[in-house]
């Protein structure tokens, strides 16, 4: 169970996970100390899986993105899927119906390094086949 405290500690990270201990006390209106353990136990029972960095809209905005739907040999699926866990670029992998069996998203800092991931895609081991839609715009994102 979380406690209240736990909580309002929880939103103070969510806003920034990089505030000082110190701070967070002096936010909270609790030691150190305290601040220091209330952060391990929730670390500990799996309340907070770990810290990510949140980009700046500039950084996001001159990305090269694009949609990759994919087909994988079934027998390969396990495979391909962690072949592509390890690639840096690929934000994010989605199991589909469909044709295809899977969408990643990627993300790259050019269009020839686009190019490139792609190929790299296209070679892994359990990969049949692949269609990529570049993203040109985005309209909105919630």
């Amino acid at each position: 169970m979380i406690s209240l405290q736990d909580e309002k500690l929880i939103a103070l990270l969510r806003n920034n996970a990089r505030e000082s201990i110190s701070e967070l006390a002096r936010k909270l209106d609790i030691s150190r100390t305290t601040v220091q353990n209330r952060i391990a136990k929730l670390e500990q029972n799996g309340v907070i899986k770990g810290y990510r960095v949140e980009f700046a809209e500039q950084y996001i905005d001159d990305l090269v993105s694009a949609h990759v739907a994919i087909k994988v040999k079934q027998k390969l699926t396990a495979k391909a899927n962690l072949a592509l866990q390890q690639l840096p670029n690929v934000s994010a992998l989605y199991a589909i119906s469909g044709e295809y069996d899977l969408i990643a998203i990627v993300e790259a800092q050019s269009l020839e390094q686009l190019s490139h991931l792609l190929d790299e895609i296209g070679n892994l081991e359990g990969i049949e086949r692949t269609n990529s839609s570049v993203i040109l715009e985005t309209k909105f994102k919630r």
